[in-house]
């Protein structure tokens, strides 16, 4: 099993941006020192909470930073950008990156952004299709293009100057493009089906509930038969939050009982939004509860991995039991309200409680 990196990321409001950004690219930073294979980042534009507006511009200020980590758009929103500035902004981070990149895409999950750019009533799945289908014909195809579509059109027929070069999108270093990813919020998704199909690898969110983290295998073998290709568990990542301590009254503290906990601060949110969304089913158990009575103490308690390595390996081998076999852990990042402790539990993960999992694998 793999160990990657994936943060919103999540803040409180009153912290100072300047330094919460210094502190994610920090956790980007001592990801790579520690051997993590990916780290992803994701992007909202109207939240003082969710404080990356670009993934794409914070991955960039890391290109010198990292020297072997991939970097992954966790994710680019599609619908809140027209497909051709994607499709350039994107070839100039895998050519920054020289190929260190993963392309993290989705339909966008803050209603706040859709409504700010214009777009809270139209069909965001539709145009998310759309955009990814335009961004690689930009790839594939030669100048002028000529692309037609219901939300845009593409063209430079009228201003093309071929000998110069101008009117033509730029290619990515990866070729025919990076890897294409996607993060699965839903349970029994039919989005990891068709994502399956065209290829591209799914990660599983941290905020799902394991019964339903469980649904996603079988749709994504599903896709890849479509595809005509047989579903490898490696190319499976799911995500969790987790906090490794030197003990487990520390653990518990800081990740599932303290009123500053990050953790629980993060669920907080999450719970408020999904809710506010629509989606507050995503907690639960029995599809048949109401909203009201959702709980944070058992969200937290049901979703977040805590304890020394040893606990935190035997949970981990625990939820493989539960959801079947997977290629990569992506370890969550939260607010660092103790940076050593925050720092500690990254380097712990490394160190201690991957390779006492993968010992235990080892040995199935």
């Amino acid at each position: 099993m793999k160990l990657s990196f994936f943060t919103m990321p999540l803040h409180p409001p009153e912290r100072n941006y300047t330094d919460t950004l210094k502190e994610d690219r920090e956790a980007f930073i001592l990801a790579d020192q520690l051997g993590f294979e990916e780290a992803f980042v994701g992007e909202h534009v109207t939240d003082r909470a969710e404080t990356v507006t670009s993934c794409l511009m914070f991955l960039a200020s890391l290109a010198t930073e990292t020297k072997n980590i991939k970097l992954g758009s966790g994710t680019v929103n599609l619908p809140l950008s027209h497909p051709v500035l994607v499709a350039a902004q994107v070839a100039m981070i895998d050519n920054l990156l020289e190929g260190r990149f993963l392309f993290g895409i989705s339909p966008g999950g803050l209603i706040s952004d859709a409504e700010a750019i214009g777009i809270l009533g139209a069909d965001r799945n539709e145009m998310f299709v759309e955009g990814i289908d335009q961004v690689l014909a930009l790839w594939r195809e030669d100048p002028p293009y000529n692309l037609t579509g219901k939300y845009w059109n593409i063209t430079t027929e009228k201003t093309l100057i071929e000998e110069i070069g101008q009117g033509a999108i730029l290619r990515p270093y990866q070729d025919p493009h990076p890897p294409i990813v996607v993060t699965v919020v839903a349970p029994f998704s039919k989005g990891i089906t068709a994502a399956a199909a065209r290829g591209w690898t799914p990660i599983s969110a941290n905020f799902l509930l394991p019964q339903w983290v469980k649904t996603h295998w079988p749709n994504y073998a599903e896709g890849c038969e479509q595809d005509g290709r047989v579903a490898d568990t490696a190319d499976w990542r799911v995500a969790k939050s987790i906090f490794v301590a030197e003990d487990e009254k520390t653990a518990r503290e800081y990740a599932l009982e303290a009123s500053n906990s990050p953790y629980r601060f993060y669920y907080q949110q999450l719970l408020t939004k999904l809710v506010a969304g629509g989606r507050g089913n995503l907690f639960k158990e029995d599809q048949n509860m109401a909203d009201q009575d959702l709980d944070l103490d058992h969200i937290v308690e049901t979703l977040v991995i805590a304890g020394t390595a040893d606990s935190v390996a035997e949970q981990i081998l625990e939820f493989r039991e539960t959801v079947g076999d997977f290629g990569t852990m992506v370890y969550a990042g939260h607010d660092w309200v103790d940076p050593a402790l925050a720092r500690r539990s990254m380097e712990l993960m490394a160190h201690e409680v991957m390779p006492r999992v993968n010992e235990a694998i080892a040995k199935e």
